[in-house]
């Protein structure tokens, strides 16, 4: 089994972004935050066909998850700790910044897609960002259905699944071709620098 891990770079990429979304958004829940990071992902695949972040998105039960942001906000932040703390309150987890937006990471049109994601989506409840990353014929719908997941999800017998999220399934042509090619060149300089 591989041991998912992040390098330097796309951990303080995912955390300023987690900065950036939680200075914007009020009652920014943990659920809320990560369904943001996903689309932000999306976003960019379809906008730039190129990854925001890179990272592995898995199909669970309620969404798209990047499993290691899941479980580093489910406690206190150990791969997030210099960027934000968390908060068990009424009502779930939320998150506050607890650092100075850096955007060394971002490129202007990385800028432009987080504002994109905030203007769309600040207002959304954790509930309707989950129906949103369900729509139909797109990557998490997509790989739920052919991998028979729906049936396990509704019956209770699990909630998750290690099945990554392929954005390729929304992309065509040259689109596919360059997603692909700027996602292994991010992945060969992530593995350099870890």
């Amino acid at each position: 089994m591989a041991i998912e891990h992040y390098s330097k770079e796309t951990i303080d990429k995912i955390g300023n972004a987690i900065i950036y979304l939680s200075e914007r958004v009020e009652t920014l829940s943990k659920t809320k935050l990560l369904k943001l990071l996903y689309l932000l992902e999306e976003y960019s695949v379809v906008k730039y066909h190129a990854p925001f972040f890179g990272i592995k998105f898995e199909v669970w039960q309620a969404g798209p998850v990047a499993k290691a942001v899941f479980i580093d906000l489910s406690d206190s932040p150990s791969l997030f700790v210099n960027f934000i703390e968390t908060q068990v309150l009424t009502g779930g987890t939320f998150i506050k910044s607890k650092a100075a937006f850096n955007d060394d990471e971002f490129s202007d049109n990385d800028i432009e897609i987080m504002d994109y994601v905030i203007s769309e989506h600040e207002n959304k409840t954790a509930k309707q960002l989950v129906e949103i990353t369900h729509r139909k014929s797109y990557p998490w719908c997509k790989a739920a259905i052919e991998n028979k997941l729906f049936d396990l999800f509704k019956s209770g017998r699990t909630n998750h699944s290690d099945i990554e999220v392929d954005f390729t399934v929304i992309l065509t042509g040259c689109a596919r071709e360059r997603y692909l090619e700027t996602k292994e060149q991010k992945e060969a300089v992530d593995i350099f620098k870890r």
